[in-house]
């Protein structure tokens, strides 16, 4: 299955029967990201919140105000 990088348009090659190929195919709203891409901003996110000026909202369920 042919994919497209969401960020940086890179044109990637998935097996078929990958787990994420089928996500993608059965589930338009989902989108494919690059490890390049998904590094990149695991790391920013990860360096922003080492700061303690970012808050990292998970969502807004009262039990994960716990966490």
């Amino acid at each position: 299955m042919r994919v497209k990088c969401v960020i940086c348009d890179e044109i990637g090659q998935l097996p078929d029967d990958a787990p994420l190929a089928k996500k993608l195919r059965n589930r338009p709203i989902h989108t494919y990201m690059c490890d390049s891409c998904n590094e990149r901003i695991t790391t920013k996110t990860i360096a922003r919140l080492a700061t303690g000026n970012f808050v990292f909202h998970r969502s807004s369920h009262p039990v994960e105000k716990d966490f």
